[in-house]
């Protein structure tokens, strides 16, 4: 679940600054006291109401095979998950599964799909 953003955290307490009651504030803007009372704390706490970053660690295949895969992309587009998979770990020595090649493809927004018009040939999307 993502946080909540900072603009709606802002409008959220200037309306109990303002002196609005709680369940005003909950009904217009669809929280929970609960939120209300860990933002004020915060704001208390902090001096800001930013979103905390979320717990663990950052992954570390996806961050290197995004880094420098979009050539090995160029190089070989019809190569299919699995044969980039092999390619990847024969030249990064890091083993990755389809899974993870097919995220990182779309985040990059690369499809794997070719368009073809109605006369069946191949066009460059």
């Amino acid at each position: 679940m993502r946080p909540y953003p900072l603009d709606l955290r802002e409008r959220i307490l200037h309306a109990v600054d303002q002196g609005k009651p709680r369940a005003e504030v909950i009904r217009l803007f669809g929280v929970s006291r609960a939120s209300i009372k860990r933002y004020l704390k915060q704001r208390r706490e902090t001096g800001n109401v930013l979103p905390k970053p979320i717990p663990g660690r950052p992954p570390k295949k996806i961050s290197l095979l995004l880094a420098t895969l979009k050539t090995q992309l160029e190089a070989y587009p019809d190569a299919t998950l699995e044969e980039h998979c092999q390619r990847w770990e024969a030249r990064e020595e890091v083993k990755i599964s389809t899974a993870t090649m097919s995220r990182a493809l779309q985040h990059l927004g690369w499809s794997r799909k070719k368009d073809i018009n109605s006369k069946g040939t191949q066009r460059n999307t």
